[in-house]
């Protein structure tokens, strides 16, 4: 009989985050040394020996997934309703007209890929992530789901206008899916024409990068590539229809599995179906879970539960909001993927929607952890006609702990954003208060914490904010001197509290520059121009979130927001 205990514990999973790095106070730009995210997050560096030089060696591989799964047993790309299957087979279509390599991510290429970055800059490469030939080894496929959307079942969705490329496997023995976004038709595309656009894919790129360096579990992107060809878009929904310009992103993750994978199998009564994909997901990426555990899809869920949890306090944490958190969104690893209409949080506001087209503001910040909620409930729901009876209440008493795992990172997240160390009975009350006070104050959340870890306790206890816009705007709270000095008695009660330390710490987790609406639109501005210029700036600037740069800083990343973003509206349409 199952454990409840066992599985309470969320499998053999922790609740411990990244450990934080020393900052470094000032990088200059591009002619000197800034360090990305690799500093910090792993020893592995490419070098010249260990990168392909030649695209012909590089290889992928879609046995494994081919050799899993029954595929479609009809070929083309024409919409229709598909059962008894996975995948269906489905080639790219190529982008017509002239393109051009707009961006490429060198981390994603050299780090993941294990590609030289020289080879980025061949015909042959541009014809490699813009689907016009296909990789060695590629057969390409589309994946079929479905999913909650907006609270609603939507049926069969599936990959509308991705294909996946096939699995490479690099030296470390990491496996990556490579995935086309914005390559064409598939059985999948309903009513869509399989593309997606310059304004969408400048987004995409930049975020899933900018998450990877800020250390959230994301999808990557490796490259951007636009086109001439002519997309036609609705981009508010209200008959405005405009053309804008094709793009292709060529996405990495280490499986692109989402809850609404499991819920078209379980509604379509395909149950051998649903269990070949459970079993596989488990194998390939939780390792933890023993295959010969007759409770294993209990573990599972307790263990995707957790995640999703941990996620989305990292997201809360860093004023993210995902803006379409449909149950074919959320990953099955717990990983940020699907960068459609997301949006940082500036004024600090629990009801802040990054989505125009969310009327009701389900997806507001403030909710996304309900919303994570609702959708491990429809991933029970999926899960419920392969499980016992007392697996299926085992699984049920599992859901409760979600609020407890999510709370908990939080507070410690936010612990870490102050500079707290050890247990004090007030924390929560010193984070809480400070929370409703910009809240009060529309004071900036990035920069607000950000600016209490760059300010000295000297500066903190004289007020002396000069240059200090978000710690000004809050300051001008009337709780706001009480509230600093229950800070400040807080940090001197460890007796091995250093000032330095506390900076240190603060900077190495409050990033100084996140990725701000009115930024992405500047970048996506120039580049349906084909100047590409502000695209680069930001790639390498959110490299370094946490870093202070020269060319950001006269970029005015660090400043308020211009009047002009205030108008700013990000819809599903891309």
């Amino acid at each position: 009989m199952l454990s409840l205990r066992s599985v309470l514990v969320f499998a053999v999973l922790s609740a411990s985050g990244l450990t934080p790095a020393r900052s470094l106070e000032v990088c200059h730009g591009p002619d000197h040394d800034c360090p990305g995210p690799d500093s910090f997050r792993s020893r592995w560096k490419p070098s010249v020996s260990n990168l392909t030089q030649d695209l012909d060696q590089f290889r992928v591989s879609c046995r494994k997934l081919m050799e899993s799964f029954p595929l479609d047993e009809v070929d083309g790309n024409f919409v229709r309703t598909v059962k008894n299957c996975v995948f269906s087979r489905s080639s790219p279509t190529p982008l017509r007209g002239p393109l051009r390599l707009a961006a490429v991510s060198q981390n994603a290429i050299e780090g993941v890929l294990e590609l030289d970055l020289a080879l980025t800059r061949s015909e042959d490469f541009l014809s490699y992530v813009s689907g016009r030939r296909l990789l060695p080894g590629s057969v390409p496929l589309a994946h079929r789901y479905g999913g909650h959307q907006f609270g609603l079942w939507a049926g069969q969705l599936g990959d509308g206008r991705a294909h996946s490329l096939g699995r490479f496997t690099n030296r470390r023995g990491e496996e990556w899916e490579l995935q086309l976004k914005g390559s064409g038709k598939t059985p999948y595309s309903r009513s869509g024409d399989g593309r997606a656009v310059i304004r969408s894919s400048v987004r995409e790129f930049l975020c899933s990068e900018a998450m990877w360096s800020l250390g959230v579990p994301t999808s990557r992107a490796a490259s951007l590539v636009v086109s001439e060809e002519p997309v036609f878009r609705d981009q508010f929904y209200d008959g405005h229809v405009r053309t804008e310009r094709g793009a292709v992103v060529l996405r990495l993750a280490k499986s692109w599995f989402r809850i609404g994978s499991l819920e078209v199998l379980s509604r379509s009564g395909e149950l051998d179906l649903l269990r070949k994909l459970l079993n596989f997901v488990i194998t390939e990426h939780f390792p933890s879970i023993r295959s010969e555990d007759p409770d294993q899809y209990v573990v599972f869920f307790s263990t995707v539960v957790n995640q999703t949890a941990q996620l989305i306090a990292r997201w809360t944490s860093l004023g993210f909001a995902h803006g379409v958190c449909n149950t074919d969104n959320f990953s099955l690893l717990s990983i940020t993927m699907d960068y459609g209409p997301f949006g940082f949080m500036e004024s600090y506001d629990p009801g802040f929607v990054p989505n125009w087209s969310d009327d009701e503001g389900r997806y507001r910040i403030g909710a996304q952890a309900d919303v994570g909620l609702f959708n491990l409930e429809k991933l029970l729901v999926a899960l419920r006609p392969v499980l016992s009876t007392n697996q299926q209440r085992a699984a049920a008493a599992v859901l409760p702990g979600y609020a407890e795992v999510y709370q908990t990172r939080v507070h410690q997240l936010f612990k870490d954003k102050l500079g707290l160390l050890g247990e004090d009975d007030d924390d929560g009350f010193l984070i809480a208060l400070l929370l409703k006070m910009m809240e009060d104050t529309r004071s900036d959340f990035s920069m607000a914490f950000r600016q209490l870890g760059e300010a000295s306790e000297q500066q903190l206890s004289s007020r002396n904010f000069s240059q200090m816009w978000a710690l000004e705007d809050l300051s001008s709270h009337e709780l706001f001197s009480d509230w600093l000095s229950s800070y400040l008695l807080r940090l001197h009660r460890r007796q091995d509290h250093s000032d330095v330390d506390r900076q240190d710490r603060m900077k190495s987790v409050n990033p100084r520059y996140v990725l701000r609406n009115w930024m992405a639109e500047s970048a996506v501005r120039k580049a349906e121009r084909d100047d590409f210029s502000e695209v680069e700036l930001l790639h390498r600037v959110l490299s370094s979130p946490f870093v202070k740069q020269q060319d950001a800083e006269e970029a005015g990343y660090a400043q308020r927001p211009p009047e002009w973003a205030r108008r700013l509206k990000v819809s599903c349409s891309s």
